[in-house]
């Protein structure tokens, strides 16, 4: 019966644990969020770990943290970067506690959009090292969307095949 009761209060405790890190988790995702529609440079990249990746809605936006940094700036130093609001989303944690990773539906300027990600904890602070933001299409359009890509994004096909 001790056995028991002790197993039942450490699931407990592992799940309080898990629960209290995905609170801390959307924390850092709305706060990141926040800073862009802030144009608070140096906190929005802060919130990004050194080797993070960020891509974005267009083919060709595959940034490491310092060409995304180079390519958001201009955007930043208007004090109009972007405005993101997330809708609804799901956070996943690892078992070692140290990995997270998420998806989540956004309120953008381009409608609505999706955003899925991994985060890292480091001592007691999580930081994005991945992020994909990509715009929705409602399936019932999706053959005018491809036409309207094709022009642009054939070339660019090719030239991946090579």
């Amino acid at each position: 019966m001790k056995r028991i009761i002790f197993l039942l209060c450490l699931i407990s405790i592992l799940a309080k644990a898990q629960t209290n890190e995905k609170a801390k988790i959307n924390s850092v995702l709305d706060s990141w969020h926040k800073a862009a529609a802030e144009a608070k440079f140096d906190t929005y990249f802060g919130m990004m770990s050194d080797e993070s990746i960020f891509i974005g809605t267009d083919a060709t936006e595959n940034w490491n943290k310092k060409d995304f940094m180079a390519f958001a700036k201009p955007y930043f130093d208007k004090g109009k970067a972007w405005n993101f609001t997330a809708l609804e989303r799901h956070v996943y944690v690892d078992e070692s506690g140290k990995t997270a990773w998420f998806d989540e539906l956004l309120n953008t300027q381009m409608k609505i959009c999706r955003g899925s990600g991994v985060l890292v904890k480091t001592g007691n602070e999580w930081k994005i090292k991945h992020y994909v933001l990509s715009m929705t299409i409602p399936n019932d359009n999706t053959n005018e969307v491809i036409k309207i890509k094709q022009v642009i994004e054939n070339p660019i096909i090719e030239k991946l095949k090579k």
